[in-house]
């Protein structure tokens, strides 16, 4: 029971690990007859894909993925549909001195206890990997929902903090993000978010960082009021992704801090349009969508392995210490975004999907 399958109508189960030959992921419940092609995919993988900035891991993957199954002329058939990402880059020796001592901050303790084995060769099933997977079964939710729903429909995600920097959301800009490396949406802190990157980098050491993604388009009525929350689902699936920590729905902890005046969202009607003044609730109300700009930001914790010595046991019970070489990322943050919005899609397709089927609108 190791549960390696996401979601109740459109679902998908990854298979793979990082130093294996391949990864993957097979999604079940999408519907027939949708444009689908490699290429639909590929642009989103290219986001979170590594070595392409001196600011994440150099590992060199290009991350081609392949469909094997659930396609016909280019559209889906509405039958399981197979992808597969080979490794290629692999550097097993760079685990070689450290495969029996755990990494603090890892999983490799919890894994070995449970398990009794391991693999040793950059975490093998926990590591971030495997997130590639789910991206590229995020790609297919995101042209599902665009189909369903429209242009309006869109999905953006941005790292508004970076270690200790936090940056200006009401300079928030979508174009700015796919432009810099960083994810960052506020053009005049880059710079700064930059050195304080490097310097970290260059320390041995490791940041956090706070992502926060935006839904913009989605209907009213997605979720349930009890056991299958629209904030819910999502809060589950951002926690799912490695090294999240926290996660906050709307104003989520701060909520805690403002009063009833100041946290419920006032409600006006114009003709037919609804009207919020504010959106504290993050564009959920009782577990449903609201028709409101769905915000999600999660925190993530700083990459765990770091140079600098560190003190652990090793798998025989004895105390050691260690410091982890080879390509990590100084920000692990930082490739989280696509990673994200990927499952922001796939939540948001499976409540689309199961709206549809109980009330038919």
């Amino acid at each position: 029971m190791s549960f390696n399958t996401f979601g109740k109508l459109f679902r998908f189960t990854t298979w793979g690990e990082s130093h294996g030959i391949a990864i993957g992921c097979v999604v079940d419940g999408c519907p027939p007859n949708i444009k689908l092609e490699e290429k639909d995919i590929q642009n989103e993988l290219n986001k979170r894909r590594p070595g392409q900035s001196k600011f994440t891991t150099q590992r060199k993957e290009d991350d081609k993925v392949n469909i094997l199954s659930g396609t016909f002329e280019g559209k889906t058939t509405g039958t399981p549909i197979s992808m597969i990402i080979y490794n290629k880059d692999m550097r097993s020796r760079d685990y070689e001195t450290i495969k029996n001592k755990f990494r603090p901050g890892h999983a490799d303790f919890t894994y070995f206890k449970k398990y009794g084995i391991r693999d040793y060769r950059g975490g093998g099933r926990q590591s971030a990997r495997e997130t590639a997977a789910r991206v590229a079964a995020g790609a297919i939710a995101k042209k599902v929902m665009k189909n369903k729903i429209g242009k309006k429909y869109k999905v953006v995600g941005a790292v508004t903090q970076l270690g200790i920097l936090g940056c200006d959301l009401k300079k928030w800009n979508d174009k700015f993000i796919n432009k810099n490396a960083l994810f960052c949406p506020d053009k005049s802190i880059l710079k700064l978010w930059e050195k304080y990157l490097l310097s970290i980098r260059k320390s041995g050491s490791s940041c956090g960082a706070v992502i926060e993604v935006r839904a913009k388009g989605v209907p009213v009525g997605l979720g349930a009021p009890i056991y299958s929350k629209l904030d819910m689902d999502l809060a589950a699936a951002m926690m799912s992704i490695n090294a999240v920590k926290g996660v906050n729905i709307g104003s989520g902890m701060n909520s805690a801090i403002l009063t009833g005046e100041q946290n419920s969202d006032q409600i006006s009607q114009k003709g037919k349009k609804t009207k919020f003044l504010s959106n504290n609730a993050g564009g959920i109300l009782g577990g449903i969508s609201s028709g409101q700009e769905i915000v999600v930001s999660f925190g993530v914790k700083p990459t765990s392995s770091i140079l600098i010595n560190r003190k652990t046991i090793d798998k025989f019970g004895k105390n050691t210490s260690i410091s982890v070489k080879g390509r990590h990322d100084p920000c692990v943050g930082i490739r989280a975004v696509p990673i994200g919005e990927a499952m922001m899609h796939c939540v948001l397709l499976d409540h689309y999907l199961l709206h549809k089927a109980q009330c038919g609108k």
